[in-house]
């Protein structure tokens, strides 16, 4: 939630030293510090380092009492427990760090890597969908899937149970690339441990989470937002109204990918989101010559950002669900927070205004600013996350009366609590409410 890095600033340059990379991994683990944060603080510091000398300072200045930046030893215990399982760690400027990353205002600093990272110099192409995916929806996923491949294209996916597994077996020979919620040496659902094995002899398995960490709730909405920055495109086979594939095909719009899915039946709640998708603008797709027309003049382009829409990513999450059971759950399933009521909305808007079109669903939410939102420094950031805080209950309030409330601008308010859903501090709620999560339970 800290403000954005200046366009005109120019990225950090990688370290070159083990110590410099401990010392990334130190930075980017310190508590409340996420991307923005980070690439600021080494923009005004000059190296991770000096970043690190001065975060007590600035976290004083935020309001914080008593802050302590990630230990050296427990970023060494990272780096040294990555080394010994034979992963890789990537860092923003290398050449083996994704192209496709580079431009996105929330690209990772960082991304552990374990397999063949040449994958990532081919053309990919994002694959997601429901965990609970039909017969005719997992045969959909491995024919799309082997059809594209058979034309050079890489797929990326999640390795959640349903289409993002049917995609990930029908490649697994030729290259797939899979994105972990957790750390990349922990393999969830653990049904999926051959599978990934074989991708990580033949392709690739990417997170930007520590090694060793079991995927909570609140990593699955970041980890989709890199399975859709990576690829040229989304393709969405089976998405419920509610779901975490409905979240990667936000996230795609806001990253000026392409979005297509493939229609369901009527009657099949697996379908309702990506039907909803289609009928707002996204792509149809019955067969890869509909993926490839799709693709248009962005086919050669990857991380074209003609249509990309800012959106300001929060600092990690201090609090996490109690089990990753739950977190798959939440995540790709009807309890996710980020998926409820607003989503749709803001993904069909987005799909909308790409195509010259009026949206015909009601305002009911306050839409994420397509532009830049106003620069906010720390103070204020803290400022405004507690007035939220102190203004939630656990009884709903309207999110128009909220911001009215806060006397802030929706367009600084709303990036607010779209990171506050995402960290699983507030709900969503049906008619546009708002409430505090109760962590009680």
């Amino acid at each position: 939630m800290p403000e954005e890095l200046p366009s005109s600033t120019p990225p950090p340059l990688p370290p070159t030293t083990e110590d410099d990379r401990v010392s990334w991994l130190r930075l980017l683990r310190s508590r409340r510090v996420g991307t923005s944060t980070f690439y600021r603080l080494i923009a005004e510091h000059g190296s991770a380092r000096a970043a690190l000398a001065a975060l007590p300072e600035v976290a004083k200045a935020a309001g914080m009492k008593d802050y302590f930046p990630c230990s050296e030893e427990r970023a060494l215990g990272e780096y040294r427990a990555g080394m010994k399982i034979g992963a890789r760690l990537v860092c923003k400027g290398e050449d083996a760090y994704p192209a496709a990353l580079c431009d996105l205002s929330d690209a990772p600093p960082f991304l552990w890597m374990k397999g063949d990272v040449s994958v990532l110099q081919r053309p990919l192409i994002a694959m997601v969908g429901a965990r609970n995916a039909s017969s005719l929806g997992t045969r959909m996923a491995r024919a799309l899937a082997v059809d594209l491949a058979k034309r050079g294209y890489v797929i990326v996916s999640g390795l959640a149970r349903g289409v993002d597994t049917a995609a990930h077996k029908a490649t697994v020979e030729t290259g797939t690339v899979a994105v972990m919620a957790g750390g990349v040496d922990v393999i969830y659902p653990s049904e999926n441990t051959v599978l990934a094995q074989e991708i990580e002899a033949h392709g690739l398995r990417i997170s930007e989470q520590p090694i060793g960490l079991v995927p909570q709730a609140r990593h699955f909405p970041r980890r989709n937002r890199l399975i859709s920055g990576l690829a040229r495109g989304v393709i969405v086979v089976e998405a419920a109204a509610k779901s975490g594939s409905l979240i990667t095909a936000r996230n795609a719009l806001d990253q000026g990918r392409e979005v297509m899915a493939v229609p369901g039946h009527p009657f099949d709640a697996r379908a309702s989101g990506s039907n909803m998708l289609i009928r707002d603008g996204a792509h149809l797709v019955r067969g890869v010559e509909d993926v490839l027309e799709a693709l248009g003049p962005f086919a050669g382009i990857v991380g074209d950002q003609s249509a990309q829409g800012e959106r300001v990513q929060g600092d990690l999450p201090l609090e996490p669900p109690a089990n990753a059971a739950v977190a798959e759950q939440h995540a790709t399933g009807s309890g996710d927070a980020a998926a409820r009521n607003g989503l749709i909305t803001r993904a069909v808007e987005a799909v909308t205004q790409r195509r010259g079109r009026t949206p015909t669903t009601p305002d009911a939410v306050v839409d994420v600013p397509a532009q830049t939102p106003e620069k906010r420094g720390l103070r204020e950031t803290a400022q405004l996350h507690q007035m939220i805080l102190d203004r939630l209950g656990p009884s709903p309030l309207a999110e128009d009366q909220l911001i009215r409330d806060l006397a802030h601008p929706a367009n600084r308010v709303a990036p607010v609590l779209l990171d506050m859903e995402l960290d699983g501090l507030i709900q969503r709620q049906p008619g546009g409410l708002l409430s505090r999560e109760d962590k009680t339970g």
